[in-house]
């Protein structure tokens, strides 16, 4: 079992920056992507950025641009520089691991949240 903990979540004015960290507990298989969610109230929980083992990213068109997802491999660490925060980034932000293996397991982390204010 691997467990996933992120942090880095806050309050934060409109315009401001924040970083999130998501730290495995355990090495993974390069196989897994690593990746970050959001979900704000009422909504669905929804795809921002996702990294591979290789360091290929994808982001959400809503935050191309002013995010960015990287990943220390050595640390098992995966993080997201948010910058030119608006307040619809107003969510909580879940770190997730997926092989895209029915075989195995994904990972979901507990969740941070972050608070943009205007």
């Amino acid at each position: 079992q691997v467990q996933l903990v992120e942090s880095g979540g806050g309050l934060v004015q409109a315009g401001g920056s924040l970083r999130l960290s998501c730290a495995a507990s355990r090495s993974l298989s390069r196989i897994y992507a690593m990746g970050w969610y959001r979900q704000a109230p009422g909504k669905q929980r929804e795809l921002v950025a996702t990294i591979t083992s290789g360091g290929t990213t994808n982001y959400a068109d809503s935050v191309k641009g002013r995010f960015t997802i990287s990943r220390d491999n050595a640390k098992n660490t995966v993080y997201l520089q948010m910058n030119s925060l608006k307040p619809e980034d107003t969510a909580v932000y879940f770190c997730n691991a997926d092989a895209g293996l029915l075989t195995l397991p994904e990972y979901w982390g507990q969740g941070t949240q972050v608070t943009v204010s205007s």
